[in-house]
């Protein structure tokens, strides 16, 4: 079974962004350039925000009772 990539979101669904084979290169880099700022723009005024959002999705569920350590040691080792 042929799966859709994965997205830079995460997704593997999504707006189907359909770019057309027709553009020129000029075209294409005016697209790029245009998301590239956007991104530039956004990250500028919410990057604690997304910093703190992105460490929410991709950390492990854990119990918030116990404190932030580096790595984590098994109880049973010693």
């Amino acid at each position: 079974m042929n799966r859709p990539p994965l997205l830079p979101s995460g997704l593997r669904r999504g707006v189907a962004f359909l770019v057309p084979d027709t553009w020129s290169a000029e075209q294409a880099l005016a697209v790029f350039e245009l998301l590239d700022d956007l991104r530039e723009v956004i990250g500028t005024r919410y990057i604690v925000d997304l910093q703190s959002a992105l460490r929410e999705q991709r950390e492990p569920n854990r119990d918030p009772r116990q404190p932030d350590l580096p790595f984590a040691v098994p109880d049973d080792d010693f």
